[in-house]
């Protein structure tokens, strides 16, 4: 099998079997998502689902994230993971995109990546999600998944791992395959146990027909 073949395949069935695939992440405007986003770090979606309603509600805009600071923030988010540092970013981000973007949130990566908190996964993010850009981020189970099924190869860092799906994934499929790996790392190839048993890739899986 060639490796256009085996991508060919894998985006094949997603689209057959998850033609709706979205992030998980609860938000209602661009500064919701792109807190959560932040948040969601090394952090389950769910946990930040459960933070984020009071979170949003003492704190609606950039401008009001920014007037308050650290502590206030650590309150309602003690029990994401990395509250400290996360309360920091999120003032400080909030900063930024009140004095430098006029509360507007950017939709171009590097704009985005000039914000304390925001790497390259979360600008990615931001810009599929909100903007439908072709970005790609790279999370754990991006990266995971993407190496198991073959479709990468030696990818020793995200930022590899997005290169060579970006060298084959076409660009209008581009933000669906985002979250089509995200949500098959999430629920079927997980990082311990595998549901190889429950998978409909197994025929183009190399970490299947290795074993």
């Amino acid at each position: 099998m060639t490796r256009k073949e085996r991508f060919d395949g894998v985006l094949a069935y997603f689209s057959k079997h998850m033609p709706v695939a979205e992030t998980e992440l609860h938000y209602s405007n661009p500064f919701e998502l792109l807190v959560a986003v932040i948040l969601s770090a090394q952090c389950t979606d769910k946990r930040v689902n459960m933070v984020t309603p009071a979170l949003f509600k003492a704190f609606p805009t950039a401008e009001v994230l920014a007037a308050s600071n650290p502590d206030t923030v650590f309150s309602y988010i003690r029990s994401i993971s990395y509250p400290n540092n996360k309360a920091k970013h999120l003032v400080g981000m909030a900063k930024v995109l009140t004095h430098d973007f006029h509360g507007v949130v950017p939709s171009d990566i590097e704009s985005l990546q000039k914000m304390p908190g925001v790497g390259r996964k979360t600008a990615n993010v931001i810009a599929s999600v909100v903007f439908d850009k072709p970005t790609l981020a790279v999370d754990t189970h991006v990266f995971r998944v993407s190496a198991r099924l073959g479709l990468t190869l030696n990818a020793k860092t995200p930022l590899a791992t997005e290169t060579q799906l970006m060298k084959y994934i076409p660009l209008d499929l581009v933000p669906i395959a985002h979250h089509w790996l995200i949500l098959h790392g999430r629920y079927t190839c997980l990082a311990r146990n595998p549901k190889c048993q429950d998978c409909g890739l197994t025929q183009f899986c190399k970490y299947y027909n290795s074993k």
